[in-house]
């Protein structure tokens, strides 16, 4: 019992690193600015750059999401059992992906039933869990 809560301390500290990292990278959003150049060139590599960063300002608005829900899990006691069929998640799919909220099987099946959310989440957020 006593390691399991040890397990447990060091992944709710896992999770708060991840939170305040994601919280800082969020404030930053220097690459969001609609910047104009006279030059036409300039400017579709500045709209290329401002929409890669808005693709990672959403991808880590999800993780930060996801990561917060992860630590309300903990507070509430369900952490490591899927919110789907309520299930345990395995150890190791927890320690590589500590903010999972559901068991293989049932991410699975979530990432079947939305298309293109493998390519917005980012493979390898996907493939890590």
């Amino acid at each position: 019992m006593k390691a399991a809560s040890a397990w447990m301390g060091g992944v709710e500290k896992i999770l708060e690193r991840q939170k305040a990292e994601l919280v800082e990278i969020l404030r930053k959003r220097d690459g969001i600015a609609i910047e104009k150049s006279a030059d036409q060139m300039d400017e579709i590599q500045y709209a290329s750059e401002r929409d890669l960063a808005i693709q990672n300002a959403d991808r880590e608005s999800v993780l930060l999401r996801q990561v917060i829900a992860a630590l309300r899990r903990i507070h509430e006691g369900n952490f490591g059992t899927c919110i789907e069929c309520e299930s345990a998640i395995n150890p190791k799919r927890l320690a590589a992906v500590p903010w999972a909220a559901r068991c293989i099987k049932c991410q699975e099946a979530a990432d079947g039933n939305l298309p293109e959310r493998t390519e917005f989440l980012g493979e390898t957020l996907v493939k890590a869990a």
